[in-house]
């Protein structure tokens, strides 16, 4: 039996041990996430693989259609038909040239967005006219949080921002004209903000992207031989990839070296989202 003087060092001893835990930092973010494979595009072409992370907060029925193509099989063997250097990768019109469709109908206009708080967004500039960030491993742009105060909702109105990796829908003339050209950015391009549905962005295979052959049309244009969801695919030809999460501390690291690379003139394109193989 323990004697008063015991039970009172006991009892201080639990107390201290109380008070230790409840002040104990919570635990860090995580600096890595896997992909989400109902939202995770894979795309085999004559360069390479190339994996998409879709994202249906910015452009829903872009994804919606995207998914649905893929999985009809359309994409499959499908031309890059027209490849701009320093800009921009096409594909995706079943008649392999400008101003082909599907047999869907063509698509509103998913230019602008409003932003939920559960996207878990991450800032990483702030102006007093506007900030930029990401939602996963894509980019966007924003009215300034000011600005936001003033609706009644409180969320942001957000677009897309076409840094390299990014990948739109193509689309003619008329705004609402989307329907199954898609498009993979080989750089930044930000005068195409505001004009084309973001869905998405690469985030593995950017070289692949980089590599196809060049042409409007190419003389040996590459393909888009296989185009699945991952979530339709056997778990062992899943990608097995992780993505740096942009909320945790080793991003914020990232951020704070480019901002103090790059200065005044930072902006969200400077910033790449790293991958790793899975564990």
């Amino acid at each position: 039996m323990l004697g008063r003087s015991c039970v009172i060092a006991v009892a201080v001893l639990l107390s201290g041990a109380a008070q230790a835990q409840a002040q104990a930092p919570a635990p860090a973010p995580a600096d890595w996430r896997p992909l989400d494979p109902d939202n995770t595009l894979v795309v085999e072409t004559t360069k390479g693989r190339i994996v998409v992370e879709m994202r249906p907060e910015f452009a829903p029925l872009a994804v919606a259609r995207v998914k649905q193509l893929a999985r009809e099989g359309v994409y499959d063997g499908l031309l890059f038909h027209r490849v701009i250097e320093g800009f921009v990768d096409q594909t995706g019109n079943p008649n392999n040239r400008d101003g082909g469709t599907s047999r869907h109908p063509d698509l509103p206009p998913e230019f602008s967005f409003r932003l939920p708080a559960e996207a878990g967004a991450t800032v990483v500039a702030r102006r007093y006219d506007g900030q930029e960030g990401f939602v996963g491993a894509t980019p966007f742009a924003a009215a300034s949080e000011r600005e936001a105060a003033r609706g009644a909702d409180g969320r942001l109105r957000a677009w897309g921002a076409y840094c390299a990796g990014v990948v739109g829908m193509g689309r003619q003339a008329d705004p609402g004209t989307a329907n199954s050209e898609i498009f993979f950015m080989r750089e930044p391009a930000r005068r195409l903000d505001h004009e084309y549905a973001v869905w998405g962005r690469v985030v593995f295979g950017l070289e692949a992207v980089r590599a196809m052959a060049v042409g409007e049309p190419p003389a040996e244009p590459d393909r888009m031989l296989r185009v699945r969801v991952a979530a339709d695919l056997p778990a062992g030809e899943r990608p097995k990839l992780e993505v740096m999460d942009t909320r945790g501390p080793a991003f914020a690291r990232r951020v704070a070296a480019a901002r103090a690379v790059k200065g005044a003139d930072f902006t969200v394109c400077d910033l790449e989202v790293p991958t790793r193989p899975a564990p």
